[in-house]
């Protein structure tokens, strides 16, 4: 398996971009407006210069903070009134970094999702949560790479002596201590979907007794094409 830039990784850059002062206070008023904003309007109502906001915006486009959008203004006359102005908007709602990478997030998505889907079938929650996660990882697997997509969502594996792997880290850590069955059920079946979708038998994914702490509960057993 090569190298994999992880979204972690990303996180962390984009957060660490936001220590310099000014671009900061571009990416509040940025997440503060009501809508699409440009340069001028930001340089103006900041008192920087333009050409230093132009290129802490532009950073913040490329750590994945903001997005772009082109658009005419009404406003604008003259020479060069017909071109489309650079507006910035805020890409994301929040970032969030742990280290090691968990996702609660996820884990909340897919109770709640199974909550829901329970209550209007009439079903078993725990049952039903199983089949939200096995839906969940098959739409979040990777075809012909199961463990590339594994390792983009933060389980680590690492070969064993058996030709498996051990998952070093388990997304949901916090959560397994206080409710082991219900977060490794729930766990187990997200790593068959994205076993599946990757080509694999679900089987591929076997309880792993002997991990230690912060690991994952499941490890992947030797299998041709996973690799």
């Amino acid at each position: 398996m090569g190298t994999v830039d992880l979204p972690w990784i990303r996180k962390i850059a984009a957060v660490a971009s936001l220590g310099d002062e000014n671009r900061r206070k571009l990416y509040q008023f940025v997440l503060n407006a009501r809508g699409a904003v440009g340069r001028d309007e930001a340089a103006l109502t900041l008192d920087l210069p333009r050409s230093s906001v132009s290129f802490h915006l532009d950073r913040l486009v490329r750590e994945g903070l903001l997005q772009v959008e082109f658009r005419k203004s009404p406003d604008r006359t003259g020479p060069g009134s017909g071109r489309p102005s650079k507006l910035y908007r805020p890409k994301v709602d929040e970032i969030g970094v742990s280290i090691p990478e968990r996702h609660y997030d996820l884990a909340g998505h897919l109770m709640a999702a199974a909550i829901q889907r329970a209550e209007a079938d009439g079903a078993p929650v725990e049952a039903t949560l199983r089949e939200v996660a096995a839906a969940k990882g098959r739409e979040l697997g990777r075809p012909g790479d199961f463990l590339v997509a594994i390792s983009e969502l933060g389980y680590e594996p690492t070969p064993d002596a058996s030709g498996g792997y051990r998952l070093l880290n388990c997304p949901f850590h916090r959560l397994s201590r206080d409710h082991k069955d219900v977060v490794c059920g729930m766990n187990g079946a997200f790593l068959n979907g994205a076993a599946t979708a990757s080509g694999l038998s679900a089987d591929v994914v076997v309880p792993d007794p002997d991990h230690g702490p912060g690991s994952c509960c499941a490890r992947i057993t030797a299998h041709e094409g996973v690799s």
